[in-house]
Parts: structure tokens; sequence; C-alpha cells
């Protein structure tokens, strides 16, 4: 559903389209509060339609006299939005029947509020289908937005022990240090001295964890039937340009995996979408409102699902439909820019096309965003319960304290990692570092012994 009102009628007569976060049905104009609260929270969030004349179960309705309701609807906007909004207002015929339509397109005023309300009290976005008071934090960010201020770009004077150049050497190996600060905006010239921004302080700083607390991954793996039994999680801190590669081995650690041996060629295929997560972890990185505190980016692994979710919602107009059309606002610039340059972002605003169509490939169900209250959660369906139930007994590994505890499965898979060995082995000599690093372990004692 885009911001401008589709009249489409399903089989039965009624609206095909179901209210949403751009699209809002009123039965009359009785409701005022309600209406201007709406309208209020379509130009902070996506913009959208507020369709007048229409039942709770779709049925068309119509207004009783067009161009009086169109009359009152102008002069309850008048005096009931500040800043002044103009919703652009029209009248269409369905069935024979008028709908009143105001369509609010995003505008760069942000924050609209309620006057009787006021500018404290009055501000609202939108949350799916439900209109809620926006709090500070959203408050500051539309704000921000407004005067085109990024939240990452502003210079952090709370940054006392500067940023890690040692960190920046090895993130950009061809690169001069000092470079590399200017041209990713890691610091800025500011009140006569150099000091980080924020992007540069979440990206390199030595103070991210005390300046910004939430700012790391929370993973967790939960089992059982109602997904509520935590067996296993991980507290990952690290610099952000660290995390996906961090997130990526919690998920293998509990996925399952096939392997193609032919040809001497190995070929990992794994119960989730490594891939779609990896990059659904960086959008989260990139687009995560480090500006509010609410808890860190979480990863949750399901057996049927695996969701990201991190801080903020979708900017102000985007939607769900835009994104996968190739839209795209960046809410962090400086950290955009650096994940871009190490080579972490192939193209702007195809990060999230592109995980639906890796799903639409790997024939998975499709996934989806949930908007939460000041959060973004995207679900990846995955065929883990399926490949796990048709495993049988061979189920994950159990988490002991028990380095003896080793399931039939993982005896398998240690018996076609050998195997792979032996085909590695037949191809010439290898050190034990190479060797390890074809079956992608790393190379330490607890790895090592085993194999």
């Amino acid at each position: 559903m885009g911001i401008d009102f589709d009249p489409a009628l399903s089989p039965d007569g009624k609206l095909a389209a179901f209210e949403s976060k751009t699209l809002e049905y009123r039965r009359d104009l009785s409701s005022k509060d309600r209406i201007i609260k709406t309208l209020v929270a379509f130009a902070n969030s996506s913009g959208g339609s507020l369709v007048v004349g229409v039942a709770d179960d779709h049925s068309v309705l119509g207004v009783g006299d067009p161009l009086v309701e169109e009359n009152r609807l102008a002069n309850l906007v008048a005096n009931g939005i500040q800043p002044m909004l103009r919703p652009n207002t029209g009248i269409v015929t369905v069935n024979g029947l008028a709908l009143l339509v105001a369509t609010v397109y995003p505008a760069g005023q942000r924050p609209f509020h309620v006057a009787s309300e006021g500018f404290e009290d009055g501000v609202y976005v939108r949350l799916g289908s439900s209109t809620l008071r926006a709090d500070q934090w959203q408050i500051d960010e539309l704000r921000r937005q407004a005067t085109g201020v990024v939240f990452d770009e502003q210079p952090n004077h709370r940054a006392t022990d500067g940023l890690d150049d040692a960190g920046i050497a090895s993130a950009y190996p061809t690169r001069e240090v000092a470079s590399v600060k200017t041209v990713l905006n890691l610091e800025v010239e500011d009140q006569g001295t150099t000091v980080p921004t924020n992007g540069g302080v979440l990206l390199f700083g030595h103070d991210r964890e005390r300046l910004f607390p939430d700012a790391w991954v929370q993973c967790g793996r939960f089992q059982g039937p109602t997904g509520l039994d935590l067996v296993d999680q991980a507290e990952l801190y690290a610099p952000l340009l660290e995390l996906p590669d961090l997130v990526e081995a919690f998920l293998k650690k509990h996925a399952f995996r096939g392997a193609d041996l032919s040809e001497w060629r190995r070929k990992d295929d794994w119960s989730v979408p490594i891939d779609i997560l990896r990059e659904a972890t960086i959008n989260a990185l990139v687009h995560s409102d480090y500006g509010q505190r609410g808890g860190p980016i979480r990863v949750a692994f399901y057996d049927d699902r695996v969701y990201v979710e991190s801080l903020g919602g979708l900017l102000p107009g985007m939607t769900v439909e835009s994104m996968r059309s190739g839209a795209s606002r960046i809410r962090n610039q400086v950290i955009a820019r650096a994940f871009r340059e190490a080579g972490m972002i192939e193209q702007w605003g195809y990060g999230v096309r592109r995980m639906f169509d890796r799903a639409h490939d790997l024939g998975l169900p499709e996934p989806s965003y949930e908007e939460l209250p000041g959060r973004l959660r995207f679900v990846v369906p995955t065929r883990h319960a399926e490949i796990k139930a048709g495993l049988g007994s061979h189920q994950e590994p159990v988490l002991s304290d028990s380095s003896h505890q080793v399931s039939h499965y993982q005896n398998h898979q240690v018996i076609e990692q050998v195997l792979w060995l032996l085909h590695k082995a037949l191809l010439g000599p290898a050190s034990r570092a190479e060797l390890l690093s074809a079956l992608g372990i790393s190379n330490d004692t607890m790895n090592r012994t085993p194999y």
C-alpha cells in the first residue's frame, strides 16, 4: 500500500486495502480529535491517506454532501494542526458513493503537532495501523531531520579518549589514518578544536561503550515448542565493522550444514540463510537510532525463523514497499560511508531488495518487517525446523559444560569435515593453519585438537 488511496474492491464489494501505516478509514468526521491525530501522525511518519465514508468492515458508506464535508475537513486541519499542514483533499466515487480522501505527503516542517495539546504532548507518529504519541527521542529525531542535522555527524565533546588509530588502520589498510578521519567524517573541527563525531565514536571510539551503552549486539538461540527455551546467548561488544562477522559465527554455531564435495570444491548449505541475515545485521547496524536508549541490536534464532531487531523505526517518508523498490534514506551518514568504504555495502538502496530476492531464490517464505514501539524488526523464515525434524535423532548439539557430550549429528559433521581435510590434503602439502582455514575454523587449541 502506497501513500495514495487505491479504491480497488474485493469480490464482496468492499474495499480491498486494509488499514496500515499509510491508510486509515473513518465512517464520518464526528471523531474530530482522532482525525486530527491521524493526519499529524501521517505527516510525521511516511504520509498516508485518510478515507472518510467507510465502515469498520470496509463497506462503502459514502458521505452525505461531499463539498460540505470537504470544507469541514479543511477547517479541522487549519485550526487543529501546527505548523500549517496542507493535505491533498478530494472526492473519489466508489460504487456510486462519494468518499472523502485526504492524502498527506511527507513534508519538511516536522514535527507537526495537535494545536490544542501543544508541542510537548501533541506530536504523534504512525506505527503500523495505530496512531501513537511520540516520545522525546522521536521528537528529537523529527526535529533533526527537519533541520537537516544528522546525529552521527554531530561533534561529541564527551569523547575525551579519542579514536582508535590502530583500528582505523586495520579497517582501511590502504589508506592514511588522517585521511580516513577526514574523508569519512570521523572527526570535525568544532569550537576551535578537533573532536570525534558521534559516528566516529560509534565506529572507532575508545569511549564507545561508555557513551553509547546500547551499541552492541545481543544474540540468542531459542528452542522448544513455544520458542521460550533460551539455550545459548552471546553479548557481542566490538567495533561496529566487526559485529557482522561475530553475528554470523553465532548463527553458524547453531545452524545445520550440508556440503557438496564434488569437483574438489566445498559448497556450504546452511539451515538458515546466512547471507540474508548478514545483510540484515549490516542494515541494522547502519540504520539503528543510536541517539536513543532502549537496548542493543538483537538477533534471535528460533527453530522456524531468525529476526534482527534494531532501535528506531522507519524514517519519515519510508515504507517497506518503497524500500523493496530500491528507495533509500540513510539515518547514519558517517556509519553508512564507513561500511561502504570497507566493502560491506555494495550499492545504496538495494540491500532490502536483495534480501527479498534472495529469499525467493531459496524458496523461503517472504521475510517481513515489523514496526514495534521505538524498534524495527526484520523476520526471516528458515528451513531449520524442517531440517531438524528430518534428522530424527540427529539433534542439535546439547550445550553443556562437559566437553565429552557430543551429539550424533556432531559426530556426523566431524566425519564430513575429516573427509574434506583428506580431499584438501590430496591437493598437496598444507599447513595446519591452511587446513583449518579451509574448514572455516580458527587456528586455536580448542579447535585444532579434535581435528
